[in-house]
């Protein structure tokens, strides 16, 4: 079920996809990019969030703040679903990022408790292949709502999976934070605790690596319901983009079952390798002209299998690494490291979105240098896992 929690995020921004024609000719129908913002809004709230739920949860403990979170997700969402404007939507979905930052990092401290290490990144594996493969039903589902209520519609999806989570969190999840372990919420513990975790170096790394990791997985992600449209699949995009889904969800399962055997930092230095020869070849055929909107949907859908599948191989794993040493401060180590690399991520993503030129360039561009710079990143890293 802590998968469940994480996975509400994915689907949080996956089912919006199939509704973003129909959001940007209903609230910007000047520039139909500008519903792109949609999706990234929500992931800047989420990493903005994160700041705070992480150092609350040290505090209060991890159920009540998943509770708390998922009440502000569900209020954002029923204040997207009566927005007029493009304008209040976004704020909606900032607000909605806000809250779902509750499950989105608790569920990793709450892991930090009970495991470390290697064993952690074995855990958080299964996490982040439930969040990767949501994206196999989520735009269906999205598209199934929206063709029967409108886009607004997919808000009381959005509404319904915070009643549940809110039920099941408090009936069935034991909090796994005693009181004796808690830290003060207040300034000065909030900046010791910061300041401790800020001064690893590795950490710092870890960080950037997952911010240039989520940055290319999100540039994609933003761009893709366009980009298939564009290679003549607008209709089927839900079944493609499952297919993406389903296909990429084995990297999380590689890595569950290789990671003790073979190591973190291996396989993420790897996976990135991997991804920039990919995307090297991805990019010199483009530019030859062999990867058309005529032609191309095969190599484009192959290369986005990948971007999934190397996200797969990398998350869990970094964000055990990132956590290795600060067991004293999970909740405090998981908003850092959350927040500092969803905001960079969005960051990348962003701009790359709003640069879609009805090709595949530009996302292939950005997912080129952020992996070729987390690859050279890894590299610089001590730990020996």
């Amino acid at each position: 079920m802590l998968a469940s929690l994480t996975a509400t995020v994915a689907f949080s921004i996956d089912a919006m996809l199939p509704a973003l024609p129909e959001i940007a000719a209903t609230l910007s129908p000047g520039d139909v990019n500008r519903a792109q913002l949609v999706l990234t809004v929500f992931v800047l709230g989420m990493g903005l969030g994160t700041f705070f739920v992480g150092p609350i949860s040290d505090a209060i403990g991890r159920k009540r703040t998943i509770t708390g979170g998922i009440v502000i997700y569900a209020a954002g969402a029923l204040a997207a679903a009566w927005s007029q404007s493009l304008e209040m939507l976004l704020i909606a979905r900032f607000v909605q990022g806000i809250g779902a930052s509750g499950p989105r990092i608790v569920p990793m401290a709450l892991v930090r408790d009970l495991y470390a290490g290697r064993e952690m990144a074995k855990i958080t594996s299964f996490i982040m292949m439930l969040f990767i493969l949501v994206p196999a039903l989520a735009p269906t589902i999205g598209g199934a709502i929206a063709a029967v209520f409108g886009w607004r519609g997919i808000f009381g999806a959005f509404l319904v999976f915070g009643v549940l989570g809110v039920l099941w969190v408090n009936l069935r999840q034991p909090e796994t934070l005693p009181p004796e372990r808690r830290r003060p919420f207040v300034p000065g513990a909030l900046l010791s605790g910061a300041r401790e975790v800020l001064s690893d170096r590795d950490v710092r790394f870890y960080t950037a690596i997952l911010a240039l990791g989520f940055g290319q997985m999100f540039s994609v992600l933003s761009s893709s319901q366009q980009l298939y449209a564009a290679y003549g699949v607008h209709e089927t995009f839900p079944l493609w983009f499952g297919a993406v889904a389903i296909l990429a969800g084995t990297g999380s399962v590689f890595n569950a079952r290789f990671v003790m055997r073979l190591g973190m930092r291996r396989i993420v230095r790897g996976a990135y390798l991997m991804q920039v020869c990919l995307s090297a070849l991805m990019l010199a055929a483009l530019l030859a002209g062999l990867v058309t909107p005529a032609g191309g949907l095969l190599a484009v859908f192959a290369w986005n299998v990948s971007v999934f599948f190397i996200a797969g191989l990398t998350f869990g794993n970094l964000n055990a690494l990132a956590m290795q040493k600060m067991g004293h401060l999970a909740g405090m180590t998981a908003s850092v490291v959350t927040a500092l690399s969803t905001v960079g991520a969005v960051s990348i993503a962003a701009p790359v979105g709003l640069l879609f030129d009805g090709t595949a360039r530009p996302v292939v561009i950005a997912t080129l240098i952020c992996s070729g710079l987390a690859w050279a990143l890894m590299g610089r890293t001590n730990d020996q896992v």
